[in-house]
């Protein structure tokens, strides 16, 4: 396997297209706004360089890797001559249904089609195509380049071969791959979701407040960052939607969203991508956000 597309160029794509091409592979990175892609570009650059400082990587290294990465902003044009196929779109059922309709009627018959979904049924996404054997998730973890797994998904009709393909091209690519099979939430969200919602809930019936939350969690269970700064740094609103994927897949109220939390996202307050939510953003440094809600 030597060229793959990626499509959506955001926080997780661009994390995608980087370890790929850093990797030697050839990389066509997809996205509908090239203003988008300029920038996807320049965080790739960016983060290469903090590589470069930390003398992981040379600057030849940092050359190639961004010589190996095209953009495009039509995907038909992206996904042609490409094996594989990593759909890193928003976090919506409805906009990745129609990706890989799209992406099954332009692709070559033998192209694997991966999404990087963290939480919406694999089965599902595979119902929208005629290759449901040939389609798998691939949940990489934020920031890409850092974290080392791929939570590797089976869908009910992915065949051993697709499998064992991505489990190879992710050794490849320098991650631990690790399989797991297709119910809501797979394995790290299904724990993490609802550990991140109960710290929510705790906070909005004051238990404590948002610094001793992710504190006892950080100091008491060895967590490298507090639940409720993770839920930041992942989005609110992307906590919000795999709160409501496992709440409807598993029918149990236990997985019901916290009501700060839907308050919250509704207000626009997502956490890092909206400068605010359990901490301020707005400076690139973390501090408290004082609200009434939150005394």
């Amino acid at each position: 396997m030597k060229t793959i597309a990626v499509i959506g160029s955001g926080t997780m794509g661009n994390g995608i297209a980087h370890v790929f091409a850093q990797s030697g592979f050839h990389v066509n990175l997809i996205d509908i706004s090239a203003q988008a892609l300029e920038k996807a570009m320049g965080t790739i650059a960016k983060n290469l360089d903090r590589q470069i400082k930390k003398e992981l990587i040379s600057e030849l290294d940092k050359e190639q890797t961004l010589a190996n990465i095209t953009t495009f902003t039509s995907m038909e044009e992206g996904v042609q001559r490409t094996e594989l196929v990593v759909e890193a779109a928003t976090e919506n059922e409805s906009v990745k249904l129609k990706i890989f309709e799209d992406l099954d009627r332009i692709c070559d018959t033998e192209t694997i089609l991966a999404t990087n979904t963290s939480s919406i049924s694999i089965t599902k996404i595979a119902a929208a195509t005629q290759r449901p054997e040939k389609v798998i998730g691939m949940h990489f973890m934020n920031p890409v380049p850092v974290m080392k797994l791929v939570e590797v998904i089976n869908g009910y009709l992915t065949s051993k071969e697709t499998t064992s393909t991505i489990l190879t091209l992710s050794e490849q690519i320098g991650k631990i791959a690790v399989p797991a099979n297709d119910y809501p939430g797979f394995v790290a969200n299904r724990i993490l979701m609802p550990m991140i919602n109960e710290a929510i809930l705790s906070l909005q019936n004051g238990v404590a407040g948002v610094m001793e939350i992710d504190q006892i969690m950080k100091l008491g269970m060895a967590h490298p960052m507090g639940p409720l700064q993770l839920a930041d740094f992942i989005g609110l609103d992307v906590c919000l939607s795999i709160m409501r994927v496992l709440q409807d897949g598993l029918g149990d109220d236990k997985y019901a969203p916290a009501p700060l939390l839907v308050n919250m996202v509704t207000a626009g307050q997502l956490g890092v991508k909206s400068g605010n939510g359990f901490y301020d953003w707005s400076h690139g440094t973390k501090e408290l956000i004082v609200a009434a809600q939150f005394n």
